[in-house]
């Protein structure tokens, strides 16, 4: 009404509806308080974002941070309805990150120490905690969070943090696919994957994992298994440290859009003595990764998905290189651990596509993948004739 602080409009009205329908009047009623003070607690931070007029890495981590919380309250008492011993958990309580926010890294030794201390003793009493994912906080108890795909990295690592038998990742596909099926309509489950192959098609763009999900359960050696929540009875995908499917001679292929390649010539005509270290360093200070390499003589070029600080990085390399720049471009990986035993696989990549102007090509070191750059509008008709060769 007029004159009564606000208590978030319509969010507020729909995350109270999706309350009633899932726990009833009653119990939503209940509820009410705890969402109304998420609500309260967001507008007045909303208002200091609109009078200082600047958001900063660490507020946004704060503003991101409601969603999680007040969808996971709903879920944990959605659980108790139906007669599922749950308990609410804030994940900012347990998993501990250092102070990159937007994408922060976990902190396992701290993180396991605020589990054993809040999550194991509501397992020793048979309780099923439900948490927020995506939200964590550093030591100092300020929010941060985990950046894409951060919900499975957080389970993943309370899974390793509890030492657990085994991480699911509960998603709405089928697991890891063997291409992406919205450019591949034969794309297929993958049924077994090992962590090595998971990792680099994750990296590569397969959306259904992200890159740093497994790497807890890597050092833990925890099998992790992809299930689609629409189809529980579903197999889904297991990652293992070995593929042991038989036969397999690739075993998947995924691919990033929107990749911009930055081609760096030394000034001299020879390469000279630290000039690879200047042009890393230069990536290294504006935090922009580098998907791959390829090197001549006198010259390096690199792939970057991320353009936020192309313009600052090719200044600073302009101060010792030419530098060029193509976008429009997309890059298709090929995985399988067999790569690394049959090199004839990776002639057979070449070969497939040889119609299609490569820009790239590179074998990473571990021998487990076959990367090229291609025009973004030659990635569905490279991604058919690749995945007809080696799947169907």
């Amino acid at each position: 009404m007029p004159g009564e602080q606000s208590d978030g409009g319509g969010k507020n009205e729909r995350h109270q509806e999706t309350a009633k329908t899932l726990l009833g009047e009653k119990r939503a009623a209940a509820l009410a308080p705890k969402l109304h003070a998420q609500f309260l607690d967001l507008e007045n931070f909303v208002r200091g974002l609109a009078a200082v007029r600047e958001l900063t890495p660490r507020g946004s981590d704060y503003l991101l941070s409601f969603g999680e919380l007040l969808s996971s309250l709903i879920v944990a008492d959605a659980f108790l309805v139906r007669g599922v011993q749950a308990a609410w958990v804030d994940s900012r309580e347990c998993l501990v990150t250092d102070t990159t926010h937007t994408r922060a890294v976990p902190l396992m030794e701290e993180t396991r120490e605020k589990s054993k201390k809040k999550i194991v003793p509501l397992l020793a009493k048979k309780r099923i905690p439900v948490m927020g994912g995506f939200i964590a906080a550093s030591a100092d108890g300020i929010p941060t969070t985990l950046g894409r795909g951060g919900s499975d990295y957080s389970a993943a690592i309370m899974g390793a943090a509890l030492n657990a038998d085994k991480i699911e990742i509960w998603t709405d596909v089928e697991g890891m696919m063997t291409t992406d099926p919205r450019l591949c309509s034969g794309a297929r489950t993958i049924k077994q994957i090992s962590f090595n192959e998971a990792a680099e098609l994750a990296y590569f763009g397969a959306k259904v994992l992200h890159p740093s999900t497994i790497l807890p359960a890597v050092e833990r050696n925890i099998p992790v298994r992809i299930l689609n929540s629409w189809r529980p009875d579903g197999a889904g995908t297991l990652i293992t440290a070995q593929n042991e499917t038989e036969g397999t001679r690739l075993t998947g292929l995924a691919s990033k859009k929107d990749v911009t390649v930055i081609d760096i010539t030394s000034t001299r005509m020879l390469m000279a003595y630290g000039f690879l270290r200047r042009v890393f360093e230069v990536f290294e200070r504006f935090r922009t990764a580098v998907d791959m390499v390829t090197t001549s003589e006198v010259s390096v070029s690199v792939t970057v998905d991320d353009r936020r600080n192309l313009d600052a990085i090719v200044q600073a390399l302009s101060e010792f290189s030419d530098v060029s720049i193509e976008s429009a471009l997309a890059l298709l990986c090929a995985v399988g651990d067999s790569l690394q035993g049959a090199p004839e696989i990776a002639a057979r990549v070449v070969g497939v596509l040889e119609e299609v102007p490569l820009k790239m090509i590179s074998q990473a070191a571990s021998r487990r993948n076959i990367t090229v750059v291609l025009r973004q509008s030659d990635l569905p008709h490279a991604m058919q004739r690749l995945h007809e060769e080696f799947f169907a």
